[in-house]
């Protein structure tokens, strides 16, 4: 924990978000998170839609191939992480959704 940290020290991940509000105010709202842990890092997360997720990635010009791919919950959501550099902020982009059920086929269906 970074004891001793002011409004001030979280300026870089702040001032990112202001501007991303102006310049992609037209995407789809994300969870947003700062923390004193990581004091240049702003977080942006999706939870349902992964489309989200991909638009917010295509904005910030984050390459597809850096897009990191898990599961959680016994393998029943999906995960996506992806970082980007935004105005000097550490872009910490991730997205959940639920992970679809199989298909039943012949004698299940």
């Amino acid at each position: 924990m970074n004891e001793g940290l002011t409004l001030d020290d979280l300026a870089v991940p702040l001032r990112a978000l202001r501007l991303l509000a102006a310049d992609f105010g037209h995407l789809a709202a994300p969870t947003v998170g700062v923390s004193t842990i990581w004091p240049d890092r702003l977080e942006l997360s999706f939870h349902g839609d992964l489309a989200d997720f991909e638009a917010w990635r295509d904005a910030l010009g984050i390459a597809p191939d850096a897009v990191t791919h898990s599961a959680q919950s016994e393998g029943r959501t999906r995960v996506l992480l992806a970082f980007g550099q935004y105005t000097g902020a550490m872009v910490k982009l991730v997205a959940y959704a639920d992970v679809p059920a199989p298909a039943l086929v012949g004698a299940a269906a």
